[in-house]
């Protein structure tokens, strides 16, 4: 059967000095690379290994064939992100580009040629493209440990689970003796127990020594998980303090906010961009005389649970701008699940103002402690009349959060509130 698919021109001469864009086809063990002149005419295409001599070998060949001004990789966060990397340090441009739909792919046909031909093609146009992240900095980092907490977080989980379910099966002796447990207490009383290692057809005590071993197991994956958000806490305050002086935002938070921007958070543009990276923006849907919106599905799904857990934590401690608007936004009959999402993309605003400019040091409240220390004002009472959590006002006196606004207020609190007389 003839195929009615059929691969562009190797070759197409063009006079010296023509730009040229090209677009790659990424895949584990080889990337095929296509590069067309400006008007979408083929030029060449060749396929190379996907290692680093296959990379130098792609930037000889875009080197070659002219002044290449735009490559379009496919995958830069899976396959594509070390030839990324390598064109980008061999001072290229490269463009992120997306796959096409399955609608394209029944038209057109698929083949590594055709895909690399049509990375080309969207660069020319414009369509389906973006910066990619630069993956070469600390946030890279985050990444990591982060995708290491995520796994250990969903073992330990299920350990947990393990240890309920077995709890319910076991002898009635065993589930008597851990009934009134839960939670830590129940973990940690089931790792100091001393069920013996000898083997035993008894139900009862095999039961004992497999509780003991996940209680041991759970442990281990809660101190790993300490462990990274230790590392995770000293890279986001190297990179953007400023994050964790935001009201919600913690370690884990601002590490994955970060990491959903990237090494290189200029390549948003605009607040609607970073929106819509975090799939918080709306998305028109309106026919005929009906206008309406409705809830983007796309983007970085947990950049969009990090936002959501934000907003959670301003509603619990009651933070003042949150509840004011919670308050007026009722008012207009909105639903408390219309106003979330409202919430969400004014925390996307303030997130994106906080990426853009990270503070250069991270300052702390340790001369605000002196100063209420010498008026004999306990924390507790400043902490009420600023109605913000002991816990909040605490953290920024110890120096452990940044907090540059609740600084400025408690300090021309202080300013204000006359000592307590002596007894």
């Amino acid at each position: 059967m003839t195929s009615m698919t059929l691969d562009p021109p190797l070759t197409n001469p063009l006079p010296p000095g023509s730009e040229l864009v090209a677009g790659v086809d990424t895949h584990k063990n080889t990337h095929h690379v296509a590069i067309l002149d400006l008007v979408g005419r083929p030029v060449a295409d060749r396929e190379f290994r996907a290692d680093g001599r296959g990379y130098a070998q792609i930037v000889a060949f875009l080197h070659a064939h002219g002044d290449v001004v735009r490559i379009g990789v496919e995958g830069t966060g899976s396959y594509g992100a070390g030839l990324a990397r390598a064109l980008t340090t061999a001072g290229l441009t490269v463009i992120e580009v997306a796959r096409q739909d399955r609608q394209a792919r029944r038209r057109r046909g698929k083949s590594d040629p055709l895909d690399a031909h049509q990375a080309a093609a969207a660069v020319l146009s414009g369509t389906d493209t973006a910066i990619p992240k630069s993956g070469d900095g600390a946030v890279e980092s985050m990444r990591i440990l982060l995708a290491e907490r995520r796994s250990t977080a969903k073992a330990r989980a299920q350990v947990m689970n393990q240890i309920h379910a077995l709890l319910i099966t076991a002898p009635e002796l065993v589930r008597q003796a851990f009934r009134a447990l839960s939670g830590p207490r129940l973990v940690n009383t089931l790792a100091k127990t001393r069920p013996g290692t000898i083997t035993s057809p008894d139900p009862a005590v095999v039961a004992r020594q497999t509780l003991r071993r996940f209680a041991v197991r759970h442990l281990t994956m809660q101190a790993e998980i300490d462990l990274i958000e230790q590392q995770l806490e000293m890279l986001v305050r190297q990179v953007n303090p400023t994050l964790l002086s935001l009201s919600g935002v913690g370690p884990v938070t601002a590490a994955t906010l970060l990491v959903a921007a990237g090494d290189n958070p200029e390549r948003l543009g605009t607040r609607a961009s970073f929106a819509a990276l975090a799939g918080v923006a709306p998305i028109p849907a309106s026919s005929g005389q009906r206008t309406r919106h409705r809830l983007s599905r796309g983007g970085n799904r947990h950049a969009n649970a990090a936002l959501h857990r934000i907003v959670l934590l301003r509603m619990r401690h009651r933070e003042p701008r949150t509840m004011a608007y919670f308050e007026r936004r009722r008012s207009e009959q909105l639903t408390d699940r219309d106003i979330m999402r409202c919430l969400k993309r004014h925390v996307a605003n303030e997130i994106y103002a906080a990426l853009l400019n990270p503070a250069t040091d991270n300052p702390v409240g340790r001369e605000l402690r002196a100063r209420r220390q010498a008026k004999g004002i306990p924390i507790s009472v400043l902490a009420a009349t600023l109605g913000v959590p002991y816990q909040r006002l605490r953290r920024l006196e110890i120096g452990t959060r940044a907090d540059p606004e609740l600084e400025a207020r408690a300090t021309a609190t202080l300013e204000q509130i006359s000592p307590p007389l002596a007894a």
